[in-house]
């Protein structure tokens, strides 16, 4: 069987498996099934090394993987906690979590990937992102008067995935072409694509304009500042970067309607924030947020330890919302836009405790490593966890572990004597 299954040919099996991840994520609509196919595709491959050659890759490191799985567990115990009436919706939650299990479990089984295969998955991330880029860009040249109009009104224009999703994997993508670069990771030929496409998916970021997804650039850029002048002590490039992130918003505000007008709707959004009434805040993303947010916290403030459990949520906001805004109708209730309060509400006190340190573990174990691929994606999760329930959906749970597990396996131990750059 050692013949058959070689490390070689499962690290090949690994890397086909994470392109369809990948690829999976950018055409879920179309091709639903195929992020579900590269999961289990990976967690198979895993499997078959420890089962073929009697070992588990990277046991030492159980605490690290094992936090992740801490997160499916907080999920799966909810079932205790849930009515019996909402047990079907526990179960849809359990089958979601899923890759909070499967895909710690695979990458711990299995050894790191090669340098080289690292490489080519990040730039295969660069690659979907700019084609889904230039269709989103193409559809919105067509419809332009439309979207622009649109951007008045708290929307956005199509993308694939999501808006939300979407803007944050763009700046992954912009963070991963930017550090292939600086470290030399690109073949000579393919380096002024790779140039083309950062700059292309940088412009196209503000032409998209979501919140989520500048916030989560600026901060980066701010903390690629910082490492210039402390660490580096590279005072012209950081210069240069703080001109760019200084004058990139001014340009975009002249050049870009869809900026343009996002600011001004984010302008009237705050103020309707400020309302007594939600009579017109439920029509604006901001102020519903905070709607949202408060109902999260009057059931946390009913259920501080354990929470409601999540498949109870749904119909204990509505209680809330019933009763803190009863002139709003039940089209307007939304589930809170945090993932924090949202599980502060669903799991309490307690269970966000757990979530956080299942969560983030693995950032205090890398704290001391070179993994500014690591830092960028747990950079994106905190940052957009504030303002959205990332993991409530399938694209969301996809971006946020895979990732954070891709940039993960740079920093595990490796025997590839590769001397090109190791993207963690």
């Amino acid at each position: 069987m050692q013949t058959t299954f070689t490390l070689a040919r499962l690290h090949r099996a690994a890397l086909l498996f994470c392109g369809c991840l990948i690829v999976g994520i950018f055409i879920a609509n179309w091709f639903r099934v195929l992020p579900s196919i590269g999961m289990a595709g990976i967690a198979l491959t895993g499997i078959t090394y420890a089962a073929v050659h009697r070992r588990i890759a990277n046991w030492q490191l159980w605490p690290v993987f094992g936090s992740l799985s801490l997160v499916f567990l907080l999920h799966l115990i909810q079932g205790l906690n849930t009515n019996a009436a909402n047990m079907g919706e526990y179960g849809k939650d359990v089958v979601l979590q899923l890759p909070f299990l499967l895909l710690p479990l695979a990458f711990w089984l299995l050894p790191a990937m090669p340098n080289r295969y690292l490489r080519w998955l990040w730039l295969l991330l660069v690659v979907m992102t700019l084609l889904a880029a230039i269709g989103s860009t193409i559809n919105y040249l067509l419809h332009a008067s439309a979207i622009n109009e649109s951007y008045l009104h708290s929307k956005v224009m199509p993308t694939e995935p999501d808006h939300i999703r979407f803007s944050l994997i763009i700046t992954l993508a912009i963070a991963a072409g930017a550090l292939l670069l600086a470290h030399d990771a690109v073949r000579q030929a393919w380096r002024p694509w790779v140039i083309y496409a950062t700059v292309v998916l940088a412009l196209f970021l503000h032409l998209l304009a979501v919140r989520s997804g500048e916030m989560t650039f600026y901060a980066l850029g701010g903390l690629a500042i910082l490492w210039l002048v402390l660490r580096k002590r590279q005072w012209k490039q950081a210069g240069l970067l703080a001109a760019v992130l200084v004058l990139l918003p001014v340009l975009s505000f002249v050049a870009f309607p869809t900026f343009r007008n996002k600011v001004y709707n984010t302008q009237e959004d705050v103020g309707k924030v400020k309302q007594t009434t939600s009579s017109e805040g439920k029509n604006f993303s901001i102020a519903a947020r905070v709607y949202s947010y408060k109902a999260a916290l009057a059931i946390w403030s009913d259920n501080k330890l354990v929470g409601v459990s999540k498949a109870d949520l749904e119909s204990e906001m509505a209680k809330r919302y019933a009763r803190l805004y009863p002139e709003m109708g039940s089209e307007f209730y939304i589930q809170p836009h945090n993932q924090y309060l949202y599980n502060l509400a669903a799991y309490g006190a307690l269970g966000l405790m757990v979530f956080c340190a299942g969560l983030f573990y693995p950032a205090w174990w890398a704290r001391r490593k070179h993994a500014p691929l690591l830092l960028a994606q747990y950079v994106s999760i905190a940052l957009s966890l504030l303002v959205e329930y990332t993991l409530e959906t399938q694209i969301g749970l996809a971006f946020v572990v895979f990732f954070l597990l891709l940039a993960l396996q740079g920093s595990l131990p490796s025997d590839d004597p590769d001397p090109t750059w190791r993207p963690a």
